[in-house]
């Protein structure tokens, strides 16, 4: 077996949060002895939960937890405010071309036709749709903000122009739960009265997964849309209102900007097997980003499946 073969045990993330160098970054960043023991215990037991972030990079994980610290948000997975994503992406050398996995032969290792690249485990930083809603309420702005499931039943009308919904919900908690949803609405008010709403149908919500997520396409099993549509579904309804029609303050704009809306390509499954590009592939360079089926959906997960060499409108989510 090759040196390129052997994947190497990573330090555990209590190990790597003790180290100087980190150490040395969280205390630039926060400046405050408390504020950093907390910061640091807080981002250890998010990734005690998912082991497929212990295989990440340290400083890729210290890079999506400062970011969320910025915001005041939670790393918690149970609040689901943000999360730290892990992905699988394509190792590159100093001039940015993608490493190849070489055999004994001293020749790039080949698979059934696919050549295989050499990887890295990253996290990155997602916002959850409870985060939009912390974000915008903390703004000061809104009276009112509100993301909904309709049910089957509960619709009565809905007015596009006057944007004026009528609706029965069930008062069976338990029964309006298991009811499958036929729609999702999202409203928010200003303290000055100024309001705004969104409908949209489950089938334009599927439509615009499909449209979005190749993995969800292909109905590969994994990813967010699949293990948690309704909360994929939350967090595209207020992307698109507040993106649109609402107030954006510099941490709304900053979660916006950062926020990797969807994901797609393959789950990362720790110890991750390279993965297979095929042959004479047009983009061999292309970063391949790949998340965990562990990861919360939020999105988010987080909550998208965009694969990250294309560039999608804050409008289109």
């Amino acid at each position: 077996m090759s040196k390129e073969m052997i994947v190497a045990k990573p330090m555990s993330i209590s190990a790597a949060f003790a180290s100087p160098k980190l150490l040395e970054a969280i205390h630039n960043a926060l400046n405050d002895s408390a504020h950093e023991k907390k910061f640091i215990a807080s981002v250890v037991s998010a990734c005690t939960t998912n082991p497929a972030l212990q295989a990440c990079t340290p400083s890729s994980i210290m890079a999506a937890a400062l970011l969320g610290e910025s915001l005041k948000l939670s790393p918690s997975p149970q609040l689901g405010q943000y999360y730290m994503v892990p992905y699988n992406e394509t190792a590159k050398d100093a001039n940015g071309k993608a490493i190849p996995m070489i055999g004994e032969d001293g020749k790039q290792l080949s698979v059934n036709g696919y050549k295989q690249w050499k990887k890295i485990s990253r996290a990155q930083f997602q916002l959850g749709y409870k985060g939009y809603i912390q974000l915008a309420l903390r703004s000061g702005y809104y009276k009112k903000l509100n993301v909904l499931a309709i049910k089957n039943g509960e619709l009565l009308s809905w007015n596009e122009l006057d944007e004026e919904i009528k609706l029965k919900l069930m008062d069976d908690e338990e029964a309006r739960e298991a009811a499958p949803t036929i729609g999702y609405y999202a409203m928010f008010e200003y303290l000055n009265g100024f309001k705004k709403a969104m409908y949209w149908s489950r089938n334009k919500m599927e439509r615009h997964a499909l449209r979005y997520s190749k993995g969800y396409a292909a109905k590969k099993g994994y990813t967010f849309w699949e293990k948690d549509f309704d909360g994929m579904a939350y967090k595209t309804m207020l992307r698109q209102l507040i993106s649109k029609w609402g107030i954006m303050t510099v941490d709304l704009q900053t979660a916006f900007e950062q926020d990797i809306a969807e994901e797609d390509i393959q789950p990362l499954t720790p110890p991750t097997p390279p993965d297979e590009t095929p042959t004479g592939d047009p983009f061999p360079d292309a970063p391949d980003m790949e998340p965990t089926p562990d990861a919360p959906a939020d999105d988010e997960p987080p909550l998208s499946d965009e694969p990250p060499t294309k560039e999608v409108s804050l409008n289109d989510l």
